[in-house]
């Protein structure tokens, strides 16, 4: 555990940072107010209550995507399956030895955890739930290519720091797995994560910051398949791109990720794309940003 270091957000909730990767697991501003604000509001999980859900959730990190999910829909007495893909067991640890982390949800919460820890799956009449350990390019291959997903999770380091999952091949093969009713939600609002999704078929969407967070101009993305006929009803966490947002997706910072056999490291990844930017004749980004008046904080590219 020493590459991780225990950070308390400004809402009370716990949360780590990688020293390997040099960043947060979560917002500063709030774990569970992360959680909640950009995944499960945004899910309208009311369209399941009673009802049977697919979930995968893509860096399973800590837990608190798949821990706010399963108290919701414990509340809700819903069914669900769901799939997780993390590559590292010790922020599941760390959940597991933190009190207040499961103080936050059903008692509940806190077997099913101690079951994917122990054995790597739970099973009730409820719930079954699975964690892949390894590699999520590899793992993703054994989730059956008959089951598809109504909510996807996608909850990595950013684009810069982990590019492994953010490849144009990596989120096809998620996409794929996609329902054609089902969300794909990201915390990311990277020009090269959108253009990918939009290039790969589905509908993107902005998430709409809340008002505790609206020095922001996005907490992150929600895309749809085009075939779901309900995205047209209002949705009140997340509305269609702003002209900023679509012009964004017109700068060189939209140049995919490319990992052509799903094995590359991430310095390879990002040198291709930095050689493919160089080339490129698109408005760069720090005109987009000059014309907007954006800080280079404000946005992860």
């Amino acid at each position: 555990m020493s590459e991780l270091i225990e950070v308390l957000t400004k809402d009370g909730s716990y949360s780590l940072r990688s020293a390997f990767f040099k960043e947060n697991f979560h917002s500063l501003l709030g774990a569970l107010e992360e959680t909640k604000s950009k995944f499960i509001a945004t899910s309208n999980l009311q369209r399941f209550k009673g009802k049977s859900i697919n979930v995968l959730d893509i860096c399973f990190g800590l837990g608190y995507n798949s821990a706010s999910l399963l108290d919701e829909l414990i509340k809700q007495k819903s069914y669900l399956n769901l799939y997780a893909l993390e590559i590292d067991k010790k922020p599941l640890e760390y959940s597991l030895r933190n009190k207040s982390f499961f103080k936050l949800w059903d008692p509940k919460v806190r077997t099913i955890f101690e079951s994917l820890y122990r054995k790597n799956y739970f099973e009730d009449k409820f719930f079954k739930c699975s964690v892949l350990w390894g590699d999520a390019r590899e793992e993703i291959n054994i989730i059956p290519s008959s089951i598809k997903f109504d909510l996807i999770y996608l909850d990595g380091f950013s684009p810069q720091k982990c590019p492994q999952v953010w490849t144009i091949e990596f989120l096809s093969k998620v996409t794929e797995k996609l329902n054609s009713h089902g969300y794909l939600i990201t915390y990311s609002s990277s020009a090269a994560v959108r253009k990918t999704l939009r290039n790969l078929g589905l509908e993107i969407f902005t998430i709409k910051p809340s008002f505790k967070n609206r020095t922001f101009w996005s907490q992150g993305t929600v895309a749809i398949s085009k075939l779901d006929k309900n995205k047209l009803k209002p949705n009140f966490n997340f509305e269609k791109l702003s002209l900023m947002e679509e012009e964004h997706l017109l700068t060189k910072a939209s140049i995919p990720y490319r990992d052509q056999d799903l094995n590359s490291s991430k310095d390879d990844i990002i040198k291709r794309r930095l050689d493919e930017q160089f080339l490129s004749n698109l408005l760069s980004t720090k005109k987009w940003r000059e014309k907007w008046r954006m800080t280079k904080l404000s946005v992860k590219s």
